[in-house]
């Protein structure tokens, strides 16, 4: 039985995620006591809707909740607060029972393309694994012409069905890793940092593989990065996160060009650039001090404490998400004095290697 969700839920939005609050406890040795439990604020009420056939880039540093709330929206872990709307389809209200029809329409493409493949297993069964756990998808007589076929649809070779991950390149893995989360034809696809751990031109590769298959297969991608130079190639939206909250969302063209966020302003002027005539044109913005900890996070905005405009109101009130005067409608800014205008800034540019066409898988 699934649980239906208000008409408004019923709109473009194949993914929404309302109100998302996840808190993890851990116990310290602090001087409060040996054991005495606090609570890591990974995301903290966090609303986002992904439309069918958008991609959507969720950027931030290192521990801002990015991949917390990947997860959470494929309920690979539940939710301390808030909806998980699929499909118009609330997933939280589910049990695990009723939510194994909707993980086929669900699949994740994971960070590591070394840890995430099991190196005991041969590729074809890799790949097929989803076959093996949803049975009724394709027969058993026909699971390994399946597999091959998703290999070719990747790049691969579909006579190295049955070798094991370890004979294969970085790139090639990452394909291996892409062809299995395709094997079920997925409507969404969670891209948890995809190409960080590849290089440059092999990064290319990727995000044109995962460009050419949304055309192909009509995919919704929410996808994760901290490379906005890669993620600007991709998405149709940008969404930037800082310790648990999303401070400003908004088109590709827009955000890249007028920021409005001071902390999306230092991650653009952080892209570098290979052109040194317009490297020194630019002006790099360095932030002071460290990510406060998200087990006790600032009062009021929680930027403020590395923010260049930071006022006493800062440190009260929270800033709501919302479109600031001079921002196009769909352009979102948790900002109490957002940038006025835009600054001086010459546009992102991407390294030649990346602009390259799809070749000879690697």
């Amino acid at each position: 039985m699934t649980v239906p969700t208000s008409d408004s839920d019923r709109d473009a939005s194949l993914l929404r995620l309302e109100d998302i609050v996840k808190h993890f406890p851990v116990r310290t040795g602090s001087a409060l006591g040996r054991g005495h439990r606090e609570v890591v604020h990974a995301v903290d009420g966090v609303s986002l809707a992904v439309s069918r056939g958008e991609t959507v880039g969720l950027v931030g540093e290192t521990g801002c909740g990015k991949s917390t709330l990947a997860r959470i929206a494929l309920r690979l872990i539940e939710v301390t607060k808030g909806r998980v709307v699929f499909d118009g389809v609330d997933l939280t209200a589910l049990s695990a029972r009723q939510l194994r029809t909707y993980r086929r329409e669900m699949q994740m493409i994971f960070q590591d393309p070394y840890g995430s493949l099991n190196p005991r297993r041969r590729v074809g069964s890799i790949i097929g694994e989803p076959f093996a756990v949803h049975g009724d998808v394709v027969a058993r007589s026909q699971r390994r012409r399946a597999v091959q076929e998703l290999m070719e649809l990747v790049g691969l070779n579909p006579e190295h069905y049955n070798r094991f991950p370890a004979e294969f390149s970085g790139g090639q893995r990452q394909r291996i890793g892409v062809a299995r989360a395709l094997a079920l034809r997925p409507k969404l696809l969670v891209c948890d940092e995809p190409v960080s751990a590849l290089d440059v031109s092999i990064q290319a590769q990727i995000v044109n593989l995962l460009a050419r298959l949304q055309k192909e297969f009509q995919l919704t991608y929410l996808f994760i990065a901290h490379d906005l130079s890669v993620v600007r190639h991709l998405c149709d939206r940008i969404a930037v996160m800082y310790l648990g909250q999303l401070v400003e969302l908004g088109p590709v063209g827009e955000l890249d060009v007028t920021p409005r966020h001071p902390y999306t302003e230092a991650l653009l002027s952080a892209v570098p650039v290979p052109d040194p005539d317009q490297a020194a044109r630019r002006r790099r913005i360095v932030l002071a001090g460290d990510v406060p900890s998200p087990i006790d996070p600032p009062s009021g905005c929680r930027f403020r404490t590395r923010c260049p405009r930071a006022r006493p109101l800062c440190g009260e009130e929270v800033p709501p998400l919302e479109v600031r005067a001079g921002s196009g409608p769909s352009h979102l800014t948790a900002c109490h004095f957002p940038l006025e205008r835009a600054q001086a800034r010459v546009p992102v540019e991407v390294h030649p290697s990346q602009l390259l066409e799809e070749g000879n898988p690697c």
